[in-house]
């Protein structure tokens, strides 16, 4: 619990009203989207949430002077346990901060507050005829904050790339409690990329206070087409055939029979039920472009063994096949009381093995999986289900889920593709960085946050501070010179 002095502070810098203490109110800030067997539950001291940049800097000085952490907050949606207080201290949940500050179409940008759900940009900006390219699943909640923080992807990212490839500038606020901008409007900003830094980071090294994003025009024209295939394995070879053919697809996801029985009995999106896996593939661009892209899809879906091929007639058959796909967590509670959601890449010619090696790993540890995920770009989602009050389940999942990173880092694949790292995946950074390259990131961490307020315990693995960065660092450079270090 905050002492009173502290509460005090805060609320006179900020109202009373925007300042929780109460254990009652703190206890929905104890959690994130992970699931709470696995990530644990955490609860601030203090929870406040300001409306303006200068009360963010008031907040950040006062933590400082009392020697208080700092969690910054969007959403509660991330699924990493990246917005959780691990050491309690101040958590800032940016959510009163959601509007909409200017919209230049003529320079392509909107200048947003960090609390702004990503959706509502895109439905603001569509009648000007723009939108915001990161849509993750869970858009319809999730702030611009957390995608930034989290450098959010989303299916529209295999086109139109993830949120760093669409974030102009940044104000944020420094752990010192400096107000400081970085980036522009402008294509190419000389100096160190500071923006490029800052996302990403997950609220190590700032707290974001405004966003500058790039505007993109909507297309033309838009294809949904959705394919059904006998196996996964025709799947998969189907994906890699279609970027083979030189076509870049808007969007390219997969979902597994068991998804499509959960998905189905949830919101009857029109899936077929006797697919082993089906692809959801959009196409959008000029008219004529869509139109040739979506025929020799159609054509290489039926060459990769598809049942089936079905290009949807209206707005309404897109949307449905769409609410599907991004709703589909919310329907894995038909299937299983938890589900363990993991987030890892491979290159796409390693999808069928890999699928493969998941299934093995579900009958070895009895744990049924459903795969919904970015097959387009080899970002997998094996969704691991379980029930937390069956003795031996989490330690089951926990296993099973290791062994699947495991195997996606041998084959060339990376630790996380769009979640983040925060607390899940931690410790599983040095199977891809070497001791050097964390003493780096270390190195940059400490050179923004020298007191380690900043969302402490996240990114870094367990056992390795920032303080620890100088011996790292001598030994690293003694190992160079071939000399002892002591």
């Amino acid at each position: 619990m905050a002492q009173p002095a502290v509460v005090a502070q805060l609320e006179a810098a900020l109202g009373r009203d925007s300042v929780l203490s109460n254990p009652s109110e703190l206890t929905v800030y104890e959690y994130d989207g992970s699931d709470e067997a696995l990530a644990g539950s955490h609860r601030p001291d203090v929870v406040v949430l300001p409306q303006t940049a200068q009360q963010v800097q008031q907040v950040v000085k006062i933590a400082r002077a009392m020697g208080m952490p700092v969690t910054a907050r969007g959403g509660g949606t991330g699924l990493a346990g990246g917005a959780i207080a691990v050491q309690g201290g101040i958590l800032v949940a940016l959510t009163k901060m959601d509007r909409i500050l200017e919209i230049n179409t003529r320079d392509r940008y909107a200048l947003v507050e960090p609390g702004l759900i990503n959706l509502d940009l895109s439905q603001t900006t569509s009648r000007d005829g723009y939108f915001f390219a990161p849509d993750p699943s869970s858009q319809r909640a999730c702030t611009i904050g957390g995608n930034v923080a989290n450098n959010s992807g989303g299916p529209h990212c295999l086109k139109y790339g993830v949120t760093v490839n669409h974030i102009l500038g940044l104000e944020v606020v420094l752990p010192d409690g400096e107000l400081l901008w970085v980036g522009g409007p402008s294509p190419d900003v000389p100096g160190v990329d500071l923006t490029g830094i800052l996302v990403g980071s997950e609220g190590t090294l700032g707290i974001v206070t405004k966003a500058m994003v790039r505007l993109t025009r909507s297309p033309e024209a838009t294809d949904v087409l959705l394919a059904a295939f006998p196996s996964i394995e025709a799947a998969s070879s189907a994906v890699s055939a279609i970027i083979a053919a030189g076509v870049l697809p808007t969007a390219l996801e997969m979902m597994d029979a068991l998804t499509i029985t959960a998905v189905e009995s949830a919101y009857h999106a029109g899936y077929p039920r006797d697919a082993a896996a089906v692809l959801l593939i959009e196409i959008d661009g000029l008219l004529e472009v869509v139109a040739e892209n979506t025929r020799l899809i159609s054509v290489i879906c039926e060459q990769q063994e598809a049942t089936e091929v079905r290009v949807a007639s209206t707005q309404e058959e897109r949307d449905l096949l769409w609410l599907g796909r991004k709703a589909a967590l919310g329907a894995m509670g038909r299937l299983a009381p938890n589900y363990y959601l993991q987030d890892t890449v491979v290159p796409r010619t390693k999808l069928p093995v890999t699928l493969q090696r998941v299934e093995e790993i579900s009958k070895d540890y009895k744990l049924p999986v459903a795969n919904v995920f970015h097959a387009g770009d080899g970002n997998l989602h094996p969704l691991i289900l379980f029930d937390r009050h069956k003795p031996g389940d989490i330690e089951r999942v926990l296993h099973a889920g290791t062994e699947m990173i495991h195997w996606c880092i041998e084959v060339g694949g990376a630790v996380s593709g769009e979640h983040g790292i925060g607390l899940e995946k931690k410790d599983f950074l040095p199977l891809v960085f070497t001791t050097e390259d964390l003493a780096a990131m270390a190195g940059l961490k400490l050179s923004f946050d020298p007191l380690q307020l900043f969302n402490p315990e996240k990114v870094f693995p367990s056992g390795f501070s920032c303080g620890e960065v100088s011996a790292l660092r001598q030994q690293a450079l003694a190992a160079r010179l071939g000399i002892d270090f002591v």
